[in-house]
């Protein structure tokens, strides 16, 4: 079996997947140790406004395009009026060389899209009744599959498109805002339902299942109780703001890992030229709009993306790394 030198490089976990999922999956694979992807995350109400600013202060243009399937109501910052536009939006960044990467931040079962934010997807108060959306036949699984098989139809529209994705479903799940998170066992039923409804009953062939916890930081639980399973994920990645690269988080997810590829899945401050030494498995990170320009000056970002680490959509060897 071919290895990269951290271990085996493994095949898609999604069952026959499309060879540009496999090239997809095949670069982080190749990347990892030496390289780190640039990203950065578009909102649906922005377009790609962040990644046009990002260029616009560097010069560069981040590789990975992140996209937010929607949720709230039109005329918000993640509404689903704008599914049609920022799919096309992703069409045209991959036809450009891009990396496309979806978050889904899904909309408890209780409840009917569009919701807001608080109280629709960030709630803790899942309670023991609402389990039963684990129990396929059940009023609230059937709620739920419904909600799944509409973002199965958006990504539908990318596979037909030829488009890979990087799928960061139910991330930050070791913490309890979310209404998927804070407890293993329901998250862990939860992302194996979703695969395969997804991968089975769909038959979606351009997935890169992305399982992405919160940095165990400041309270927040430990990571490994939610872990799925290798036989479910892809590769690994983690969410970390206020500059938390702490050697122990980056450890803790290499071990789960097992040689899978690593990246940021979300961060605010970008990580210091001594992190991408000490910690070089990071393959790739996506910046979230406004806290990049929050907990980052213009000239620390200026000069993050001309470190000849970070690769960005015109790094001449992109595709042979």
């Amino acid at each position: 079996m071919e290895t990269n030198g951290f271990g085996p490089v493994r095949s898609p976990v999604t069952p026959d997947a499309s060879t540009a999922t496999r090239e997809l999956l095949d670069l982080l694979y190749r990347v990892s140790g030496r390289r780190l992807l640039s990203g950065q995350h578009n909102q649906p109400a922005h377009g790609s406004g962040w990644t046009e600013k990002i260029t616009a202060l560097t010069g560069r243009t981040p590789v990975v395009w992140g996209l937010e399937l929607g949720f709230s109501p039109p005329g918000t910052l993640d509404a689903v009026d704008r599914r049609d536009a920022n799919l096309a939006e992703a069409i045209a960044w991959h036809r450009r060389g891009a990396v496309i990467a979806v978050t889904w931040h899904a909309v408890c079962p209780v409840d009917d899209e569009p919701v807001a934010f608080e109280g629709g997807v960030l709630r803790d108060d899942f309670t023991a009744e609402q389990y039963e959306v684990l129990t396929p036949g059940s009023r609230l699984h059937q709620r739920w599959a419904a909600q799944v098989d509409v973002a199965a139809g958006l990504l539908r529209r990318l596979a037909d498109a030829g488009v890979p994705v990087l799928w960061r479903p139910y991330h930050e799940m070791n913490g309890p805002w979310f209404w998927w998170g804070g407890q293993p066992e329901r998250l862990t039923r939860l992302w194996r339902l979703l695969f395969d409804r997804l991968t089975v009953h769909h038959r979606l062939t351009n997935l890169v299942w992305v399982w992405n916890p919160n940095s165990a930081y400041g309270g927040t639980p430990p990571v490994s109780p939610f872990y799925p399973g290798g036989d479910v994920v892809d590769v690994l990645a983690t969410d970390t703001y206020g500059g938390h690269y702490e050697p122990e988080h980056y450890e803790v997810l290499l071990r789960l890992a097992d040689g899978r590829p690593i990246g940021l899945g979300e961060c605010g401050a970008l990580p210091p030229d001594e992190t991408l030494t000490a910690q070089p498995r990071w393959c790739w990170f996506m910046a979230w709009p406004t806290q990049v320009t929050a907990e980052n000056t213009v000239e620390r970002i200026r000069e993050f993306y001309a470190h000849p680490r970070v690769v960005t959509l015109e790094s001449p060897d992109l595709r042979s790394i």
